[in-house]
């Protein structure tokens, strides 16, 4: 199990190979398909952009559960974002060969979070607060501190594939 801290480098992404289990401190970005239509006008460096959908927590909390979406879906909106220097997604399922092949170029990583176990997710996020179009209530922007966040590297930058194994 690696354990990596936020923002992520270059060095940090080029250590990470398919397949391995990682536990992430630090921030994550909570955006889904409205907002990135909107567009992500974000401070990108070395951010990690979770795709995910946050349900409301016990006692207020703004976020209880949380699990992965389908990361595919934010397919058309990925290359701009690496170009502004993002270097990692959390999703679940597959990208484009379009996606994979850019994230070597990028220096960036895909990760995959396991749906159906939002309730262990949301056990990881320390703090939650909305950063951007609260008008879209559960698909607002949200910035997260997590501790100890699960995820496997599904695709890293030398062009490994943890879904071809």
């Amino acid at each position: 199990m690696k354990k990596l801290t936020t923002p992520l480098t270059d060095n940090m992404a080029a250590d990470l190979k398919a397949g391995d289990r990682v536990l992430i401190n630090g921030t994550l970005i909570v955006a889904r398909d409205a907002a990135h239509k909107m567009g992500l006008n974000l401070d990108l460096k070395g951010q990690i952009i979770f795709y995910a959908g946050p349900a409301p927590g016990p006692g207020g909390k703004l976020v209880g559960s949380i699990g992965p979406t389908t990361a595919s879906r934010m397919d058309p909106f990925t290359i701009p974002l690496l170009e502004r220097g993002l270097k990692g997604m959390i999703g679940k399922g597959g990208r484009s060969r379009e996606v994979r092949e850019v994230l070597k170029k990028y220096k960036a990583v895909y990760f995959v979070a396991t749906g159906g176990a939002a309730a262990l997710l949301g056990q990881a996020v320390k703090h939650a607060e909305v950063i951007a179009y609260p008008e879209l209530g559960p698909e607002a922007v949200l910035k997260l501190e997590v501790l100890d966040f699960p995820a496997i590297v599904a695709y890293d930058v030398h062009g490994g594939d943890v879904f071809a194994k």
